[in-house]
């Protein structure tokens, strides 16, 4: 039964509209799965069996009604088993964002994309695991436990998505929504062997996600393939009049072509990207990755943008400070428990010291020092002033190139601990992917090839504002050619 589970989406929706499968097998495969696999993974916070078996149940239905009577049209995902991250609401599921602070929450909504997908017809498992707020790059920090990595359980599977990347690259479900700050979507990918999209700000609501940096938050997913991807993406995207930062723009037609061509195309090769102390393999693999879009017909030209240097810093500035202050709403009076306490204040001070985590401590309190009096000019308010740098850099590359080309992260999947008392040495796993936040373009990361140690690397593409379907293209283009996404962990294959 665990087979089913290995199934494209693609492949399971021809197989579900055949009555080959049902939705229902293909939902307990994945619970089987989850059963075997899920202790050694940890790719979950909450799961939800009944809720699922009975979505499946739904779509068998209708299916079963569309076989009859063929006039309406089936929804997109029907009967797909997927995973939402612990940072979006599900109705009458908890919340937790991996955070102690959120216990016991139950949110009495869905976030739109949720409610998008379950239009879709999706099956939707459960919540993944996440760094706690979303602050971190490898599930390291989340209150309810690490998440493995399933090509190699010492390590780690990247963050802040990494339960949604595991989740998939273990097959407990065949697509997963992740979150993206910084990287919190492509990094994951990138250490799972996935492909994941980072969308164009306000191209995907932001509607029912727990805020950690509001003007830099976007929504995605992670699957094997970027086909998957798009049709994830397809559903989830659009305006949505709850998000005021949702843009009222039509999507692009985001039908792949199956010709694997990319005769004519422009793709720009930051020098920035390629710094002394990455991994020597990533660099490798990612040059190889280059070679290879010129075989199939790209032009590729070196770019600059002049201003990477800074993103770290800026993004460090204005992610906290935006963190500071949309996490002053947790305070033990309208979400989660409480700490007894005499005093109002006192009961602030210590729910927030002692349900918070050192990671979201060290953020919120590098951003309220950022807006501080006497500090918010010299920091934050130049660090918007470089952020516009940033983004020019970009814009002028795009005048040259169609899509940029770069690594996804300096290095291949850390061990558990190698960066956990080295706050700057996590915080420089994102030194690639920061960027394409801060000037809101839209960042495609997909696998490229393995380490010595048969470690995923991921590449990474960004394309001008709104061209997901560019990025798509090129990536199923690439796809088309290569078989890197078609690899599995030997964790898959162990009885």
């Amino acid at each position: 039964m665990t087979q089913l589970t290995n199934l494209s989406i693609p492949d399971a929706l021809a197989a579900l509209k055949k009555a080959d499968i049902s939705s229902t097998e293909l939902t307990t495969a994945c619970l089987q799965q989850v059963e075997k696999l899920e202790p050694a993974v940890h790719a979950f916070i909450t799961l939800t069996p009944e809720k699922a078996l009975a979505q499946a149940e739904q779509a068998d239905r209708l299916y079963a009604d569309w076989r009859k009577d063929n006039q309406q049209p089936l929804p997109a995902l029907l009967g797909i088993p997927v995973g939402i991250k612990d940072l979006l609401s599900y109705r009458d599921v908890p919340c937790t964002c991996g955070s102690k602070i959120l216990g016991g929450y139950i949110p009495p909504y869905n976030a739109t994309t949720v409610q998008r997908l379950l239009d879709a017809g999706v099956v939707i498992l459960g919540k993944t695991n996440t760094d706690e707020f979303a602050m971190g790059s490898s599930t390291e920090s989340s209150a309810y436990g690490e998440t493995h990595n399933p090509w190699d359980l010492e390590r780690v599977p990247g963050g802040s998505s990494g339960g949604s990347a595991a989740a998939v690259t273990a097959q407990l479900v065949l697509g997963a929504v992740g979150t993206d700050t910084g990287g919190s979507v492509r990094q994951p990918a990138s250490f799972c062997g996935l492909s994941g999209i980072k969308p164009t700000y306000g191209r995907v609501s932001r509607y029912g996600l727990a805020a950690y940096g509001s003007s830099l938050d976007t929504v995605g997913a992670l699957a094997h393939s970027v086909e998957e991807v798009s049709l994830m993406f397809r559903q989830m995207a659009g305006h949505d009049p709850l998000d005021a930062t949702s843009m009222d723009l039509p999507l692009p037609d985001l039908q792949l072509t199956c010709d694997g061509h990319l005769k004519g195309l422009r793709i720009g090769v930051p020098k920035e990207y390629f710094i002394e102390g990455m991994q020597p393999d990533v660099e490798k693999v990612v040059r190889t990755a280059v070679d290879k879009m010129q075989e199939l017909g790209a032009v590729v030209m070196p770019v600059s943008l002049p201003h990477t240097g800074y993103a770290l810093p800026v993004y460090y500035l204005i992610a906290p400070a935006e963190a500071s202050a949309n996490l002053a709403r947790y305070d033990g009076i309208r979400f989660g428990p409480q700490a007894e306490a005499e005093a109002l204040w006192d009961q602030f001070e210590q729910t927030r010291g002692r349900l918070f985590g050192p990671e979201v401590k060290r953020r919120i309190m590098l951003g309220t020092y950022a807006l501080s009096a006497g500090y918010y000019d010299a920091y934050y308010g130049q660090a918007q002033k470089v952020r516009t740098l940033i983004k020019a850099d970009f814009d002028r590359a795009f005048e040259q190139v169609d899509v940029i080309l770069t690594p996804v992260a300096p290095s291949t999947a850390l061990r558990f601990g190698e960066h956990t008392d080295d706050p700057l040495a996590m915080y420089l796993e994102d030194v690639f992917t920061l960027p394409a936040n801060l000037a809101g373009v839209p960042a495609l990361a997909l696998p490229a090839g393995f380490d010595h140690n048969g470690l995923p690397v991921g590449m990474q593409l960004m394309g001008p504002h709104f061209r997901e379907d560019l990025l798509f293209r090129i990536g199923h283009s690439y796809q088309l050619n290569t078989s890197w996404h078609k690899q599995r962990p030997a964790l898959l294959q162990q009885d």
